[in-house]
């Protein structure tokens, strides 16, 4: 049986990744993203998702997310701290909700989240961010909880500082302290978080449900902020 994917954040560079290697397993998969190209253009944070887009979907991987406000917590706007955590934690949960009568219908689903190791380690200037990531947690656990009978699996990959457009347009200076940051000594590479992803998916992983998963090169391990230079007021 040949099964569907749906991926959302299509067009980014995690995203892009993810549905090069699930067409090479042989799936079939729908993209959404906030523009084109995409099978379903759409702002996840504030648009239903259309019931055909999700009715036939056995594999849902969220990747949609903003990382762009900066803003410490005690002068975040209100206006800031919801643009965050609409795209990133509210638009996953659409989607995910949106897929799951389907897959209880059919008894098999796979949905994988991808979640931020700042959901762990907090990340200066970034609070709606790393809430919005952490917030993930709790709802996988919960919807693992409630669709584990079904055949329903459901996940989190927490990618550290990974070699997508964003990363590698920050001033060399900020890239080379963050790399020396990583026990590893690199970035991660977006087609390593798509194998993990591809991994997750898959018919046999069937006993992997409410995990999170690092993917972070060992930068979990000291547990500092790397992130990129900016002053907080």
């Amino acid at each position: 049986m040949t099964r569907t994917a749906l991926v959302t954040g299509a067009n980014g560079g995690i995203g892009s990744a993810v549905c090069e290697r699930l067409r090479g397993e042989g799936f079939v998969v729908r993209t959404m993203d906030l523009t084109g190209p995409a099978d379903v253009v759409m702002n996840l944070s504030t648009e239903p998702v259309p019931p055909e887009a999700a009715a036939d979907i056995d594999i849902c991987v969220s990747v949609a997310a903003v990382v762009g406000t900066f803003a410490s917590a005690h002068t975040m706007s209100s206006a800031e701290w919801s643009s965050d955590i609409d795209v990133n934690l509210t638009g996953a949960f659409r989607v995910i909700q949106a897929c799951l009568t389907g897959m209880r219908e059919r008894r098999f689903g796979r949905i994988v989240a991808i979640s931020s190791l700042a959901a762990q380690l907090g990340t200066i200037g970034k609070v709606a961010y790393s809430a919005s990531k952490a917030g993930l947690h709790g709802m996988i656990r919960t919807i693992a909880i409630e669709n584990c009978s079904f055949g329903i699996t459901t996940n989190c990959v927490l990618p550290g500082v990974t070699a997508t457009p964003p990363v590698l347009a920050l001033p060399q200076g900020d890239q080379d302290r963050i790399r020396a940051a990583i026990p590893s000594g690199r970035f991660g590479r977006p087609e390593e978080v798509a194998d993990l992803v591809a991994f997750l998916v898959r018919e046999e992983s069937g006993y992997i449900t409410a995990q999170d998963i690092g993917i972070d090169g060992g930068l979990a391990l000291n547990g500092l902020y790397v992130g990129p230079t900016q002053e907080v007021k």
